[in-house]
């Protein structure tokens, strides 16, 4: 113990641990401050869906399903015409009595009567796969939809661009909802959540997830 004390006492040792320590601190503030940025402009770029199952029974899991068909349908025929974020958060907004009303019919149809409720703004959303496209972790604008006392299983989905109508046999998101992504993010960001290939990249996203999935956690 004593000769480790005389060897980090070496003014040499001392300005070498120092250094080593100013170095981690700047990579690791680098690595947060490049976390944010990129994961602020994919976040900017989508509006979610989020609907939560009373529970995880069968019965409820399958409501769930029914309650998300007939949202999306809706959301689907209103939305055509819109061309950015904005504006589809804009209708959500306009149209939420109409989502909770559609949410509310399906509920009864089947022979329930849990409570709906229909909220727009911020949620936290964990890394999602839709198709060929990957979503990091992170705080998404969004319309959430509680299903009774929403203590099941989630359903996410991305409403725009239109992730949420992915053709599952295939696993392929139209190019059209690409391009709208890709004209919304900048080259690194669109790298990120669709180059799945390259090693470079694959880190990039790892290290996005891993730190918002921390912050997501300590919230």
């Amino acid at each position: 113990m004593k000769n480790f004390l005389k060897f980090i006492s070496n003014s040499n040792i001392k300005r070498f641990f120092i250094i080593f320590a100013l170095l981690c601190a700047f990579i690791l503030v680098s690595a947060i401050s490049y976390v944010d940025a990129v994961s602020s402009n994919i976040a900017e770029s989508v509006f979610r869906l989020h609907v939560i199952a009373n529970s995880d029974s069968a019965e409820d899991q399958n409501l769930k399903y029914k309650v998300r068909d007939a949202v999306l349908n809706y959301m689907e025929s209103i939305s055509q015409n819109c061309s950015s974020k904005e504006e589809v958060i804009e209708l959500a907004k306009n149209h939420k009595d109409d989502f909770q009303n559609i949410a509310r019919q399906v509920i009864c149809d089947n022979g329930y009567d849990y409570p709906i409720n229909v909220y727009i703004g911020k949620s936290d959303f964990p890394t999602k796969n839709y198709g060929d496209i990957s979503l990091p972790a992170g705080n998404y604008d969004s319309l959430k939809i509680e299903i009774g006392e929403s203590k099941g299983q989630n359903w996410w989905c991305v409403m725009f661009p239109p992730l949420c109508f992915v053709d599952i046999t295939t696993g392929i998101v139209p190019e059209e909802s690409k391009q709208i992504m890709q004209n919304d993010l900048g080259s690194e960001e669109y790298n990120i959540i669709s180059n799945h290939d390259n090693s470079n990249i694959r880190f990039k996203f790892s290290l996005i997830e891993m730190f918002k999935n921390l912050r997501i956690a300590n919230n």
